[in-house]
């Protein structure tokens, strides 16, 4: 096995955007990239991301801390919704995701804390056809919160994902069944959804190749 990694720069010429608008800003004297949904995209679950240039992602580990706020024209059902899409093809038109829930994990609503996580493949398996077919199978808890960055690990191995957060020794969630299949493979993007301030640095993508 053949193992490459990379460091990416999340500077201007780094990515491109879609349905999203993207830029450098500084917090906490650190350049880190901002990305918010275009408003006009009114649909959930949708590629709605910073596409990362010159990655061509199948099987390894992205990498990528996070924070997320609320906008202050966010409706009341937005959950600061942020995360990362992957195998994403060439038209932008199939990819996974998988994201996160800041102002669940904290809920004292113990059924929102269990939807803290989510898993979607774009554009035939979205969160709400998860819900009705596969209850919490593509969901999990785990401890956030907004304004805070948070650590996000996926490792992807053929039709399987696993979450980690904050550096946790095991997984917070787990997808043995990734809907594109073992042998999808595209880009990566930096996610988010309605009513959220996305931010992101320190992304780090693994790959792994067969020999």
């Amino acid at each position: 096995m053949t193992q490459y990694t990379n460091k990416i720069n999340l500077r201007m010429d780094s990515w491109v955007p879609v349905q999203t608008f993207v830029e450098n800003v500084s917090i906490d004297n650190n350049e880190v990239l901002r990305v918010v949904k275009d408003s006009a995209v009114t649909d959930v679950d949708e590629p709605t991301f910073a596409r990362i240039n010159d990655i061509e992602f199948q099987n390894g580990t992205i990498e990528v801390k996070v924070l997320s706020r609320l906008l202050s024209d966010a409706p009341e059902y937005a959950r600061g919704f942020i995360g990362v899409a992957f195998r994403i093809d060439e038209q932008n038109a199939h990819f996974e995701g998988i994201y996160i829930r800041p102002t669940n994990g904290r809920s004292e609503d113990q059924s929102r804390r269990n939807s803290s996580t989510q898993y979607f493949s774009y554009p035939d398996y979205k969160f709400d056809r998860f819900r009705e077919e596969s209850p919490k199978k593509y969901e999990s808890y785990a401890d956030m919160g907004l304004d805070e960055w948070i650590d996000l690990k996926i490792e992807v191995t053929d039709e399987r994902a696993k979450l980690y957060l904050n550096n946790s020794t095991y997984p917070i969630l787990i997808v043995n069944d990734l809907k594109q299949g073992p042998n999808a493979q595209g880009g990566i993007g930096l996610w988010v959804d309605i009513g959220t301030e996305g931010f992101f640095k320190e992304l780090r993508v693994v790959s792994y190749d067969e020999l």
